[in-house]
């Protein structure tokens, strides 16, 4: 059982459903989905491509609208007029993307991709000094050099940019970062060097994470509860190791037989969350943002 279990949500998405309307025809992504977000938990939410994930992290994160029900933010109905100023909403809710060189702008330098949010939300809070002083911060917070702020987005490597992307969306502090795939981008052993750092950070500041994967094996290593999610409904949902080790759905099943072994041991991916699964993973990350 999570010990956020008991605690009010954070999230709450009742009966959700999203239809796009093309050339005449409609097309449904998302059903009826009901779903809750604690403080401080990771909520993992797999499925395949098509299954209505992203479209669903993007209503929460408030970038997209459902076509019907109700998505609550700390008691706020976001799929009304009843809404949170957009300085409260981004407080409250960041999204850092699948491909982090996408969402920067290439000719801002870093600390001005940094800055962006806390310019526009905390300008007259922090002042000019109070911004530099916070993006050197924030890039300590995600282990690299505040340097880097002087550089441009294509002079960093891909682990990097993402760890620049996270700064980003925990410049504003928020209760909850939505994580569109923020490894499948990486390479193996620099997905492990990040999913250390989020778990790092959840550790030190608190912050819950919606984790949008496509990957057991990657999610298993970082989740407190996963939702899995098949043509625009949840499928299953409950705690990682009793999904993964006993799950009821089909979907699951399969997306667990999807998983390459290649060593024995890794043969059960919730054996990713266990502190063996942990020493496997930093070996392999040794010197990988270099």
């Amino acid at each position: 059982m999570s010990p956020h279990d008991h605690d009010a949500p954070l999230i709450t998405v009742r009966g959700v459903g999203k239809t796009f309307r093309q050339h005449r025809r409609e097309n449904t992504v998302l059903t009826d989905i009901d779903l809750d977000i604690h403080a401080g938990e990771t909520l993992a939410l797999v499925g395949e491509s098509g299954s209505g994930k992203t479209t669903l992290a993007r209503i929460i994160v408030g970038l997209a609208e459902p076509t019907g029900g109700r998505v609550l933010t700390l008691g706020e109905d976001l799929a009304t007029g009843r809404r949170r100023s957009s300085a409260q909403r981004a407080r409250t809710v960041q999204m850092v993307f699948q491909d982090p060189y996408a969402s920067m702008n290439p000719r801002m330098r870093i600390r001005d991709v940094i800055a962006e949010g806390l310019i526009t939300h905390r300008r007259g809070e922090l002042g000019a000094d109070g911004i530099r002083a916070e993006v050197s911060r924030l890039l300590e917070a995600v282990d690299l050099d505040p340097d880097l702020a002087r550089r441009f987005p294509h002079e960093c490597s891909g682990g990097q940019r993402q760890r620049i992307a996270i700064a980003r969306a925990l410049a504003l502090e928020p209760q909850l970062l939505v994580l569109d795939e923020p490894t499948s981008a990486l390479d193996v052993s620099v997905q492990a060097t990040i999913l250390d750092l989020l778990r790092d950070l959840q550790e030190r500041m608190g912050v819950a994470y919606l984790f949008v994967s496509h990957d057991l094996a990657v999610v298993s290593g970082i989740a407190d509860r996963v939702a899995v999610m098949a043509d625009g409904r949840i499928e299953e949902i409950g705690p990682c190791r009793e999904v993964l080790s006993a799950p009821s759905s089909a979907v699951t099943r399969r997306l667990l037989d999807s998983i390459a072994h290649p060593d024995p041991r890794r043969a059960n991916p919730a054996l990713a969350s266990t502190g063996a699964g942990r020493a496997d993973r930093a070996d392999g990350a040794a010197g990988a943002d270099a």
